[in-house]
């Protein structure tokens, strides 16, 4: 019962209490009470937490990462950077190697890219920008940033509930902001409040109403007319300890249409999100999305995004000022990512690689990272963390200066990361 009451405190309400218990687990491993895991080279840079939306505290993000054996782990969040501490703390009483970052939308409205579909499956001229590599000394400069863009978003994600409402009220549902969204975020501490906490909101609701079960799969074909199909209704059709999860990814491909407001007064510019680059000492990174088919997340309609403007847009971007290009090496074909392995070596960016986890039936584990192809997305996790750990950056204008090549950057700060003291 101990063990179980101290697993279960890795989700506790506050930092400190989930630190405390990741104490108490660590020394059950310790004991020999709990198994340790089998380490193996994966890495995962892209990891949500529940200060954007996940069911992973930062404390048990770290925990899990390391349970599936994972030799480092990085945090990723939306609009936050309210877990990166904590995210950093834990890796160090486990043992493993953590990264810290950022994801936001900005516009691109001020470029050759304005009214293109580029990585953003809600709004075209918008994409999403990763940052990563942020020293635990500059996170108060990046919640400075972000605290203002996640006031404007909340704005906006208001007006995406009253719209929502409209939308649900025929079928005797409705949710509160405050009640109902707010509450399940960790907006009190920092965090973000995004699309799907909406979405899980009215989950819940929907939940609340219907059993689970066909029940729900019937409720949703006569109040909406979805046609839930294939794998999704194998996933609704019998209640399960995910079933909100799994109608939280069917209701984002059917409901973001009604409800989805276009970010705009949120939205920085690519030049400011550069400038707070520079200025945290972090890695301006662009993700890429690419046609997409089957979707990792379960929430990606099949659609077309950068691939057909791709190497005018990975051009743009070195020009701008990114350094790195992020990609998830399970979402896309082989193919894919030859061209943009290929495009980032014609132009010395950083490769980073992070399958993104916001929901708990997704894998840490990114299994193409065992082929030879991907191998180098290792050693360039292990350059980040020694990015993140250095009093130079590997961008730095000396650091450029002694090693010009991005090669030689890469395997030097992957020697410092893998003996950075955590």
């Amino acid at each position: 019962m101990e063990t179980t009451k101290l697993l279960e405190q890795l989700n506790a309400p506050t930092a400190d209490e989930r630190l405390a218990a990741l104490r108490g687990v660590m020394q059950l491993h310790k004991d020999g009470a709990l198994e340790n895991p089998v380490r193996g080279e994966n890495v995962n840079n892209h990891i949500h937490t529940i200060y954007s939306f996940s069911p992973y505290s930062p404390t048990l993000a770290v925990y899990t990462a390391w349970k599936n054996g994972l030799a480092t782990a990085g945090i990723m969040d939306h609009d936050s950077v309210g877990g990166l501490r904590e995210f950093a703390e834990a890796g160090k009483i486990i043992g493993i190697p953590t990264t810290g970052g950022f994801e936001l939308r900005v516009s691109f409205k001020d470029t050759p890219f304005n009214g293109k579909r580029i990585n953003n499956t809600d709004q075209h001229s918008v994409a999403y920008l990763a940052m990563h590599g942020i020293p635990l000394d500059k996170i108060d400069v990046a919640e400075e940033f972000l605290s203002k863009v996640r006031e404007k978003r909340n704005d906006r994600n208001r007006r995406m509930v009253t719209k929502l409402n409209d939308y649900v009220k025929a079928a005797g549902l409705s949710i509160d902001f405050e009640a109902d969204v707010k509450s399940i975020s960790q907006a009190h501490d920092k965090g973000g409040i995004t699309e799907r906490h909406i979405l899980f909101a009215i989950a819940g609701k929907i939940m609340e109403k219907v059993p689970q079960g066909l029940e729900t799969v019937a409720f949703l074909k006569d109040k909406f007319n979805i046609e839930v199909a294939g794998n999704n209704l194998a996933k609704l059709s019998v209640p399960n300890d995910m079933y909100r999860y799994y109608l939280l990814a069917v209701l984002r491909g059917y409901f973001m249409d009604a409800f989805y407001i276009d970010a705009d007064e949120e939205l920085p510019s690519i030049a400011e999100f550069i400038t707070l680059a520079d200025e945290l000492g972090a890695i301006a990174a662009y993700p890429y999305l690419g046609d997409v088919g089957d979707s990792v997340t379960g929430d990606k309609k099949t659609e077309h995004y950068e691939d057909e403007y791709l190497d005018e847009l990975v051009a743009f971007l070195k020009e701008a000022g990114f350094k790195s290009i992020t990609y998830m090496p399970t979402r896309n074909t082989l193919p894919q990512l030859k061209r943009l392995m290929a495009l980032c070596e014609k132009h010395e960016l950083f490769e980073i690689c992070g399958e993104d986890i916001n929901s708990p039936f997704q894998s840490f584990i990114c299994e193409a990272l065992e082929r030879d192809e991907f191998k180098h997305l290792i050693t360039a996790a292990w350059a980040l963390i020694g990015h993140e750990n250095s009093a130079v950056g590997m961008f730095a204008r000396g650091t450029v200066e002694k090693y010009p090549r991005l090669d030689d950057r890469i395997k030097c700060f992957a020697e410092i990361g893998k003996h950075a003291r955590r």
